[in-house]
Order: C-alpha cells, then structure tokens, then sequence
C-alpha cells in the first residue's frame, strides 16, 4: 500500500515513516504541512494518506481542512487517517458528512502498536473505517442530544461501539467474546431499531455508524 505521510512534527513524521517501512508499507511522500501533503497527493495519487488535525501555520484545523480536499477530489479511492493528541470528537462530525468509506480518526499516543496501526492502515485503505477505541469509550460515556440508540440493549451497544472502530463480525466477536452468530443477530436487530433500510451490508453498517457517531454531543 502506497502512503503519504504528513505532520509538523519532523521526529515523529520520521519514526512513523520508519515504523511503517518496517511493516510494508510504501511511504511515497511526506510533508510538514497540508499544502506540501495536498500537492504530493496530487502527484503521486497514493493509497492512504496519514496526516495531522493541527499543522502549520494556524495549528487549529490545516489537516481536517485538506482531509475534506481530498474527499471532495478523490471521494474513498485515497483513505484518509486523521491523526490527533486528544480525543476530539466535535471533528467526527465533519470527518464523516460524506460516510465514512476510507476515513480513519486514530489517537497518536497509540499509533506505536505496531499491529493496531498497521490494521487501521489495511481497514481505511481497503475502503473501510477505523475509529481510535478511546474516541469510541468516550462517545459511550455521554449522554446523547437526541438519541436514536435509546433502544438498544447493552449488548446491541457494544457491538455498535465495535461496528463503530471499524471491526468485522469475526472480529467483535472475538473482542466481545461472543459467538458470530450473536454479532449478526445483533447487527440485524441493530439496523431494523435504527430504521436502517434494506441497503448493501456494508452500507447499512457505515449508517449505523454514522448514527451512533452522531447521537453525541461535541
């Protein structure tokens, strides 16, 4: 997989470079700066692209800015993983107006397990999502502006959450400790409370996602 690296940072740009060569990767561009990452990406039209929410000049929002450029130029055909200090879940938001097909929000404390990483990297340039489990606790821990998810059973929440970091049935149910057969039970009770309609299954997944995502308060 062909990616373009961008942060401000030149030590951490230059070990995330390393750590995913060592993986492999193939990192064809990196950049200190959304510009610099914009016109890199436009020239070598990569697979993924990793950047930074904050980068020069402003350090505010240069990097969720030049995510919505490469959505709005390339739609899902370069996945974008947004990287953050924080959880910052008022981004979510605009991250994932348009779906979130190739979009992945990861903590960069985290982004040094090797696996998870190199997973989230698979899942986003695959044309899948990943979203940073801490983001995804926190969302659970709030209560919601207007919630969609009230009749959700507890079980039917977890497995959402899961749905949420971007996992596949085999996977939450492995990380739940429950059969596969539950996890699609669950999955199904889970579109028909939410009124998701009779659309592809992957779709039908991005909308139940999206909703949970969204029945949070920035």
């Amino acid at each position: 997989m062909r990616i373009v690296v961008a942060d401000d940072h030149m030590l951490l740009r230059a070990g995330l470079v390393e750590l995913l060569g060592q993986v492999g990767f193939d990192v064809v561009g990196q950049a200190g700066n959304a510009d610099d990452m914009l016109a890199i990406v436009r020239a070598e039209r990569p697979d993924l692209v990793l950047l930074d929410i904050r980068m020069p000049p402003t350090h505010s929002l240069e990097g969720l800015v030049a995510a919505g450029v490469i959505r709005a130029q390339f739609g899902s055909a370069i996945g974008v993983i947004l990287l953050s200090h924080y959880v910052e879940t008022r981004y979510l938001d605009e991250l994932l107006r348009d779906g979130a097909d190739g979009v992945g929000y990861l903590l960069k404390d985290r982004i040094g397990q090797v696996s998870e990483l190199a997973d989230a990297i698979d899942r986003v340039g695959n044309g899948g999502s990943a979203i940073d489990p801490l983001v995804i606790q926190q969302l659970l821990g709030r209560p919601a502006l207007a919630d969609p998810l009230a009749m959700l059973t507890e079980r039917e929440r977890e497995v959402l959450a899961a749905m949420a970091e971007g996992r596949s049935n085999q996977s939450i149910s492995n990380a739940l400790h429950i059969s596969e057969k539950t996890v699609e039970s669950c999955t199904s009770r889970i579109f028909v409370k939410l009124g998701i309609d009779q659309t592809p299954e992957h779709h039908r997944r991005v909308k139940a996602v999206l909703a949970f995502l969204r029945a949070s308060p920035a």
